[in-house]
């Protein structure tokens, strides 16, 4: 699998927001665009623009694979 971009990953995140919009008088995100936020947070602090999905852990890979294959879903 290649490098995610920061572009990829802030689209995942709202993808996944939009699928399932923040909830609760907290404004929760979801399960997985708040998986997600946690490596884009990272690219953001350090200064990066790609990040590499081996850093994902289990639960941001779970996410990021799902809306890979979503999204290839969605274009066919």
């Amino acid at each position: 699998m290649s490098d995610i971009s920061i572009t990829e990953l802030e689209a995942a995140i709202n993808f996944w927001r939009d699928r399932s919009p923040s909830s609760g008088d907290e404004l929760a995100l979801c399960q997985e665009a708040s998986a997600l936020s946690r490596p884009y947070a990272l690219l953001i602090v350090q200064r990066q623009n790609v990040f590499s999905p081996d850093r994902l852990d289990p639960e941001a890979r779970n996410a990021w694979e799902s809306y890979v294959s979503l999204k290839k879903g969605l274009q066919s």
